[in-house]
């Protein structure tokens, strides 16, 4: 039911997606502080419980600095972002519309139904490790080990039997009592793999009726000797009225919601 298309990694704008994820947190990094913040490079607001007596803050700031490189990582391999992308681009090359919708189009859309899907996620994270944390109950090590746990959960829950298997093997690791033993080093790249696998499920599954739609109308036109007029002209908008009459976005977008259900 799922994947990632080759022309995703060649046309979409990685490295933009990458700086715009990178600006709007660092533009709203100022509301993380607490109210009595200190002014200046001292950032123990910022991450409150991460400053240890003795430390510098220019380690704060390169660890900040590290935390949000990582987040359009995270974003494309631990959240549906992948899944839904990759359909997005499937759906797009079996309509035949080119650049319609456009790159930036799908990844805000991608984007918006990841924030939606993962919304109890972060509500689970949020309350069991940001709110000790920012009440001085707990030390950022400690966060970052409960913010994991709804995480792994998530994602255990999508992830494959046989693609777990792969890289437990893969890892020389015993094979664990139960799936909630296996650490993020085994569960991480076997959510991304599954994730990879439906997507282009999905994908084929949307290509056939728009197939059959290139195939009866290449038929016609060659039957009827129009050699010179290419199928495609013809095919693409009886494709687009198609998957308009149907109401095809609907449609699509329910199906996907209901698979992460």
């Amino acid at each position: 039911m799922w994947a990632f298309p080759k022309p995703f990694l060649g046309s979409l704008s990685f490295k933009s997606f990458c700086r715009v994820v990178l600006l709007l947190l660092i533009a709203a990094a100022p509301l993380w502080a607490r109210p009595q913040a200190a002014p200046g490079l001292s950032l123990p607001g910022l991450l409150p419980g991460l400053s240890a007596p003795g430390s510098s803050a220019s380690w704060n700031i390169v660890l900040l600095l590290t935390l949000l490189t990582l987040i359009p990582a995270i974003v494309l391999s631990m959240t549906p972002f992948v899944r839904l992308l990759v359909v997005f681009h499937f759906l797009r090359q079996a309509l035949g519309t080119q650049t319609t919708p456009s790159n930036q189009t799908l990844i805000g859309l991608s984007l918006i139904l990841t924030f939606f899907l993962m919304q109890p996620v972060g509500a689970a994270i949020y309350s069991d490790a940001i709110v000790p944390l920012d009440a001085g109950h707990i030390t950022a090590m400690a966060a970052l080990d409960r913010s994991i746990v709804p995480m792994r959960h998530f994602m255990l829950k999508y992830a494959r039997e046989k693609d777990l298997a792969l890289f437990v093997e893969l890892a020389h690791e015993p094979r664990p009592a139960r799936p909630e033993d296996l650490g993020m080093r085994i569960v991480a790249p076997a959510y991304l793999l599954s994730e990879l696998q439906a997507g282009f499920r999905i994908g084929a599954a949307l290509f056939l009726p728009f197939l059959v739609i290139d195939l009866v109308t290449a038929a016609i036109t060659t039957s009827v000797g129009m050699m010179q007029l290419p199928p495609v002209i013809i095919s693409t908008p009886l494709k687009i009225l198609l998957f308009v009459v149907v109401d095809g976005w609907n449609l699509l977008i329910g199906s996907l919601m209901r698979s992460f259900a």
